[in-house]
């Protein structure tokens, strides 16, 4: 099974992803690790990214998943995936994907993007990602994990709906 962390930029994806692959010993890739220069350019520049510019990272994404299903791997990834045509994508590298949805307040998220440092996303994007948000359909594999709660708690959470899924298969 593969595992996709979502939510908009500052909602804690990449690091409770990270915590619940290490703790799980799954491989883990992050996103933004394949957005091209020219998106990461755009974005620094407090420019939200079209579908245009989403749609070749979105396809290297799904390769990534795609290769971990050939090898027969569960895996973990953080990613935005903030439309269903773009879960969609990466269900089309791997149809057993189970997407984890890290969502809070506009405030609590702008608070926690205005306090991190060293990430190309402005929080001035955050209302553009706002926009684009479609929540999971319920015809979408998937859960809601509300990002209040601390990322200890968060990865806790998330390690015990991976290993109930990989169970239940």
């Amino acid at each position: 099974m593969h595992f996709v962390f979502m939510g908009v930029s500052g909602s804690g994806k990449s690091t409770v992803a990270r915590g619940a692959a290490q703790r799980l010993g799954l491989p883990f890739a992050d996103a933004d690790d394949f957005h091209p220069e020219t998106n990461i350019a755009k974005m620094s520049s407090g420019v939200p990214l079209t579908d245009a510019d989403r749609l070749p990272w979105l396809g290297s994404l799904a390769a990534w998943l795609g290769e971990r299903e050939r090898n027969g791997e569960s895996s973990v990834m953080a990613c935005s995936a903030l439309r269903r045509s773009y879960r969609d994508i990466l269900r089309g590298g791997a149809p057993g994907v189970f997407f984890v949805h890290l969502h809070g307040s506009r405030d609590l998220i702008l608070e926690r993007l205005r306090g991190r440092s060293g990430h190309f996303m402005p929080s001035e994007l955050l209302d553009s990602q706002l926009a684009v948000l479609e929540m999971l359909g319920p015809d979408e594999a998937g859960t809601v994990l509300d990002v209040a709660s601390s990322p200890e708690k968060l990865v806790e959470e998330a390690v015990r709906i991976i290993t109930e899924a990989q169970e239940r298969r």
